[in-house]
Formats: C-alpha cells, sequence, structure tokens
C-alpha cells in the first residue's frame, strides 16, 4: 500500500499539469462511481494523463468512506464525495442525491468502476445513453457476483471481461467491447482475476476514449461504433491496444 501510495503521489504533479480544464467545451467531463480500490480509475486518469482519452474526470463518487480509489482521486486533485447506501430511507432516495451531486458537474459520461449498488430506473433515465460498466466475464455468461469462481466451476475453458452500456438489467445492456483469457488447469480465482482484470484496465479506456472521441454512442437501445450498429461486442485486438500507446 505504501509503494503503491508513493507512485501515485509521483502521478499528482504530472496529472495536474496535463488534465484538461474542465471548462473546456472541447473536453468531456467524466464521473467515476466506485466502491472498492479504484484500478480501473486508476487506469483512465493514467490514460488522459498520457493523452489517449480526451476528456477530465470531473469527479469521483464512493459508497464506500474507507474506499482506495478515493485516495486515488485526491491525490490528482480529483473531487470526491461519499454518498453511503444506508444514510438514505430508499434506494430512489439514494440516486435522488447521486444525481443532484452529478448535476453540479455538467456530466457527459458515467462509468461505473466497481460501484457496489444497483442503479434504479429512476437514475438511468437520467442519464439513458451515458453510463458504461465494466464486468468480470464474458457477458451474457456469469452476471452478478463471484464470476471467476463460477468461470472455474463451470469448467469454462475462457474467460474474460466486458464493458457495456447500463440499462435497467442488471449486467443486460448492450455490450461495447469483450477481452478473453484462457482458463489454465491450475489457475485459481485469484490468479484467474488477476489476468482478467489486466485486460480491464485496457478494455475500458478503450471504450471511455471511443466515447469521448464521438465514435461510440448508444442510440435507440443499439450500439453504434464508427456510425455502424454492432450487431456484436467488439473483441480486442492488437489494434486496438496500439491506440493507447
Amino acid at each position: 500500500m505504501a509503494k503503491l501510495k508513493s507512485r501515485l503521489q509521483i502521478k499528482r504533479f504530472l496529472y495536474s499539469k496535463t488534465v484538461p480544464n474542465t471548462e473546456s467545451e472541447k473536453f468531456y467531463k467524466i464521473a467515476v462511481l466506485i466502491s472498492g480500490g479504484g484500478s480501473n480509475l486508476q487506469s483512465i486518469i493514467d490514460h488522459i494523463d498520457q493523452s489517449h482519452i480526451n476528456a477530465s474526470i470531473a469527479c469521483v463518487i464512493s459508497t464506500n468512506p474507507d474506499a482506495y480509489g478515493l485516495v486515488r482521486a485526491q491525490l490528482v486533485n480529483i473531487p470526491t464525495h461519499i454518498i453511503e447506501y444506508k444514510n438514505h430511507a430508499s434506494r430512489e432516495a439514494f440516486d435522488a442525491e447521486l444525481v443532484r451531486t452529478l448535476a453540479v458537474y455538467n456530466i457527459k459520461l458515467i462509468i461505473l468502476a466497481g460501484f457496489m449498488r444497483v442503479l434504479s430506473p429512476t437514475f438511468i433515465n437520467e442519464y439513458p445513453v451515458n453510463i458504461l460498466n465494466i464486468h468480470p466475464s464474458l457477458l451474457p455468461k456469469h452476471k452478478g457476483l463471484h464470476t471467476h469462481e463460477r468461470a472455474l466451476e463451470s469448467g469454462d475453458f475462457e474467460h474474460g471481461c466486458s464493458v457495456h452500456f447500463v440499462t435497467a438489467e442488471l449486467d443486460g445492456g448492450p455490450l461495447v467491447i469483450q477481452a478473453k483469457v484462457n482458463v489454465e488447469k491450475e489457475d485459481s480465482a485469484e490468479t484467474l482475476a488477476a489476468r482478467v482484470l489486466e485486460k480491464e484496465h485496457i478494455i475500458y479506456p478503450l471504450a471511455v476514449k471511443w466515447f469521448c472521441d464521438k465514435r461510440l454512442e448508444l442510440k435507440a437501445g443499439k450500439v453504434h461504433f464508427d456510425h455502424s450498429p454492432l450487431n456484436q461486442a467488439l473483441l480486442l485486438s492488437p489494434e486496438h491496444e496500439a491506440l493507447l500507446k
């Protein structure tokens, strides 16, 4: 943890020098919703810093006051907010506070990065084409939790991760891009999760980049990429990875 914090402190100056002015119309304003360590948040911070993503992170919101993702954000001067579900009478009240918080920032894209709450249809209707999520399985397989354990229990030969637009159906929104890893005989849930996470750190920044470059959009419930509808999810390729180098 100390080594990680030291590396993040080194990045503080770099990010503060290169992050776009959030008042500029040239850049998309992103909100990242988290509940945990925030490694996908960090990946997106890094790719913005490297000018791979034409956006700025306007705020990070966490349901967990102890989430290390808050530290990641604060170390690069990104505003943070803590909104705990337990302090609200209902899911709708919780989501209403989320909406009020986001409204301050004129957000163009919401990124769910390990956000451990199911959003209500009311919230999703506020941002019907502007929410992305990453899920650690090859959707539609293994929706929900414990995906790595379930992949091993099912005897899957391959596993992976998926980026999708968020709809009222849990982990059921239209797919954007997926990345695959082989499941090895000696794999545990932990080793499999580590390899999948490496892929998450590639495909999530890619999807965010495409959205902010106006190459990716959701229209009438259908994903469009480069102005053409996608009939199935894109599969990560070396050409895609080159866009982040």
